[in-house]
């Protein structure tokens, strides 16, 4: 999962050299902490959290078919 947001991050940001992206957690609860450059923060989030909120699907579409929870976490440095 952190490789599919770390593609998906990169892909929008004007910097994807400063995209971080960390999983934290154990067994089927996942933490993925999205950390851009703070010029890029409204290209991630987009207008009224649209963009985050479609990130934040895909990710959960993928991690339905290993049967795991997975939360994105979009964090600024």
């Amino acid at each position: 999962m952190r490789e599919l947001v770390e593609v998906i991050a990169k892909a929008l940001v004007d910097h994807p050299e400063e995209v971080e992206v960390t999983q934290r957690g154990e067994g089927r609860n996942l933490v993925i902490e999205l950390r851009v450059a703070p010029s890029d923060m409204g290209k991630v989030i987009g207008k009224q959290g649209r963009i985050a909120k479609s990130i934040r699907s895909v990710v959960k579409a993928a991690s339905m078919k290993d049967n795991i929870r997975v939360d994105v976490d979009i964090l600024d440095k």
